[in-house]
């Protein structure tokens, strides 16, 4: 299981997320939990990056959940159906137990 936890998530992080996502798929990982629950800003090239992680994890047989800061999702789920996508948690323990 891979936990990575970010305070920012925007186009600079996505890229060293996604070097992170091909190693985690190349070793086999199954369980990716991305913990934004302390992030202070999402952009839509992170949203997007996420989206090619959870298809990446899944083609693996494998499972990616988000542990998420509820202001921020609760804003991105009223504004985009891409987030229904994901499994979100309100805590990392949450997420742990899920799998």
């Amino acid at each position: 299981m891979e936990v990575v936890n970010l305070s920012r998530a925007t186009w600079k992080e996505a890229n060293e997320f996604k070097k992170i996502l091909e190693e985690d798929v190349e070793k086999k990982f199954r369980k990716l939990i991305v913990d934004i629950s302390q992030c202070e800003f999402l952009d839509s090239t992170f949203l997007g990056t996420l989206v090619l992680a959870k298809r990446s994890i899944n083609k693996i047989g494998g499972e990616l959940k988000i542990v998420e800061p509820p202001s921020v999702f609760k804003v991105l789920r009223e504004k985009t159906s891409t987030l229904q996508v994901f499994d979100s948690y309100k805590s990392l323990d949450d997420a742990v137990n899920s799998f």
